[in-house]
């Protein structure tokens, strides 16, 4: 009886986090609040596809693809890909003012920084998921948060870590093109 009270109760910043979040993702326009031109941002993502590996008796994980991705503060972007071992030559490029903007807004005004970097354990069958790590510095205060695919954890993943995470995914796609 107490855990769904528990669950209830936890879900409801995440869902306030959503409402928070939409309107900055569908609106062209930035919140004033969140366009102060004083902010130092820098972002580090990376994603990791991994694996375990079986040994008889221990196990390891060994990185199939890892895909960094690093935002400073003027919109430089560098984005590296390492597959099976081997480094691709890495790709630099800029994103656009509103843009920035936009990830900025979106990181400081949905309390993203605040997040706690808790632990999220893989489940113990799982053998090959992606796991992602944000490490963001905004005006000199650090968060990094490391967490697995949903389906490869039991714990739930803030969806405001997923809405960050699609964002940045989004960029890198762009890169790619």
């Amino acid at each position: 009886m107490v855990k769904p009270i528990v669950i209830v109760i936890a879900a409801i910043p995440a869902i306030l986090a959503i409402l928070i979040a939409i309107p900055l993702l569908t609106q062209p326009e930035i919140p004033y609040s969140a366009s102060n031109s004083s902010d130092v941002m820098e972002i580090e993502y990376a994603k990791y596809q991994l694996k375990k590996i079986s040994f008889g008796v221990t196990e390891r994980l060994g990185a199939q693809k890892t895909e960094i991705l690093l935002i400073k503060n003027n919109g430089e972007i560098k984005y590296s890909v390492t597959e099976d071992g081997y480094p691709k030559p890495d790709i630099k490029s800029t994103i656009d003012e509103q843009k920035l903007r936009k990830l900025k807004a979106l990181i400081k005004e949905t309390g993203f920084i605040s997040i706690p970097s808790e632990s999220f354990p893989i489940s113990d069958n799982v053998t090959d998921f992606q796991k992602s790590n944000i490490k963001v510095i905004l005006n000199g205060r650090i968060n990094q948060i490391n967490w697995p695919e949903q389906n490869a954890t039991d714990k739930f993943i803030p969806p405001i870590i997923s809405i960050v995470e699609s964002q940045l995914d989004n960029i890198i796609e762009q890169i790619g093109e």
